[in-house]
């Protein structure tokens, strides 16, 4: 079951441009609902890894809160000024107008100056955003890189006002972006001692051809990418070698042709 509470921490001044802006950590690829959405169904999906799916609803939970924190922040900063005047936010400046378009007209004509599921452009949020693998390690790094692309958009969001009130409430997202990072790290050292640091662990070795598991291929100009793995041991313990020159591996493909029925063209010389 979920608790609502009613109280909420942050004010802010009317924004209709900084509303928009605040659309894409709500709905966006990585926004709260991607990673409340993403935390739910790997929490629920897990099987025999209590401590792990604990962990995953705990942070589901509170990031519940999170999607409210911003929908009230955006209705917050769309109270109190009518469309027309919104719009002339972005008139003494070009490049904003540029960028921004001004204020999202959706939020007038679809939500009635409200938050909406969807991104800063309107686009709607989407579960094809979220993975939820029934692999623990895999879904783990996967939420280590939304919770780095998340932080990364409320930092540049921080920079964009001045409003005590909204720097408030995103200061209050860095800080459990950085927890979030911190513990699913944690998870994933746990995770790597005991089922391997290639995802997934259990696949036979067998089954690879194991003389390329381990081989850079130069495939593009210039050897800067040599730097990376020359002369060093990947964390499985194996050698890394590196090719600047790879071999051809296959023979050039030559097709038979098809029955007449299908009605292809017919082979030139």
């Amino acid at each position: 079951m979920f608790m609502h509470s009613k109280e909420l921490q942050y004010h802010a001044k009317p924004d209709p441009i900084m509303a928009r802006r605040l659309q894409e950590i709500l709905g966006g690829q990585w926004g709260e609902m991607s990673v409340m959405n993403m935390y739910l169904f790997q929490g629920w999906n897990a099987r025999g890894n209590e401590k792990y799916k604990d962990l995953l609803l705990d942070t589901a939970t509170e990031e519940i809160g999170h999607v409210e924190m911003i929908a009230t922040m955006i209705s917050q900063l769309l109270e109190g000024a009518p469309l027309e005047a919104q719009e002339k936010a972005v008139d003494s400046d070009p490049a904003l107008a540029a960028v921004m378009g001004g204020m999202n007209p959706q939020h007038a004509i679809v939500s009635g100056l409200g938050a909406a599921p969807r991104d800063s452009n309107g686009n709607p949020w989407t579960s094809n955003y979220i993975v939820s693998s029934g692999n623990i390690l895999a879904d783990m790094r996967m939420n280590v890189t939304a919770e780095s692309q998340g932080r990364l958009q409320v930092d540049r969001l921080y920079e964009m006002t001045e409003d005590k009130g909204i720097r408030d409430m995103l200061g209050f997202l860095l800080a459990r972006d950085t927890q979030h990072q911190l513990q699913w790290i944690e998870a994933i050292k746990e995770l790597e001692e005991k089922e391997g640091i290639v995802v997934p662990g259990q696949v036979p070795e067998k089954y690879e051809v194991s003389d390329v598991s381990h081989v850079l291929y130069n495939f593009s100009e210039g050897e800067h990418s040599k730097k990376v793995v020359d002369g060093k041991t990947a964390k499985d313990g194996k050698e890394f070698i590196y090719k600047a020159k790879p071999e051809v591996m296959g023979e050039k493909p030559v097709l038979k042709p098809v029955t007449k029925d299908v009605y292809n063209t017919s082979a030139m010389d």
